[in-house]
């Protein structure tokens, strides 16, 4: 699959809410070419993986 090609099936499974495998997906896709949205992409979806507010959790 081209660079391309990984990076909608990448969006592909984030619409879906599998969200490992779209990173997958977008690491492949990165890994084919350094400068592709994918790298945009995963990094967003990193910073939904890292965030966190105590605030929501002790009211």
């Amino acid at each position: 699959m081209t660079s391309e090609e990984w990076y909608l099936k990448g969006n592909e499974e984030r619409r879906h809410q599998h969200f490992d495998e779209a990173i997958h997906c977008y690491m492949e896709a990165i890994a084919l070419d350094a400068k592709s949205p994918a790298v945009e992409a995963k990094r967003m979806l990193e910073d939904i993986y890292s965030f966190y507010c105590k605030d929501y959790y002790n009211p």
